[in-house]
């Protein structure tokens, strides 16, 4: 993963704690236990990604999935005001987005269509 990569990754997730407003219900469709979790839980990835530290799957395809909502969302995400909260524009970070989710297809393959839950999946550990 490089570093424009990451960086937009370790960006979205930080939405969560920021302009972007999520339901307990949504949290649980995208893995987490609810709100609180969601945000302690990007808190954590956020730091693994920073210091390039491994990453279960199932984290990897919560960061992907959160990233996709909070970007796209205007409802729940940042949606229209991503460009002012993040200073990425629409085009850069949907070119960076389609990146990630092609290096990540096979780390993330075995949610597709899947619960995020980690006590539903649990594919192998291993980093993206």
């Amino acid at each position: 993963m490089g570093d424009d990569e990451v960086g937009l990754l370790r960006r979205a997730l930080l939405e969560w704690g920021g302009p972007a407003h999520c339901s307990d219900e949504l949290a649980v469709g995208m893995g987490f236990d609810g709100v609180d979790d969601l945000l302690d839980q990007c808190h954590r990835i956020r730091g693994a990604l920073e210091r390039d530290e491994p990453m279960s799957s199932l984290d990897w395809a919560r960061a992907l999935l959160a990233t996709e909502i909070v970007f796209v969302s205007d409802v729940a995400g940042s949606g229209y005001q991503w460009a002012t909260t993040t200073g990425y524009t629409d085009e850069f970070t949907i070119r960076l987005i389609r990146s990630i989710q092609r290096k990540l297809a096979k780390v993330v393959g075995p949610f597709f269509g899947k619960s995020l839950s980690a006590t539903t999946v649990t594919p192998p550990e291993e980093k993206g």
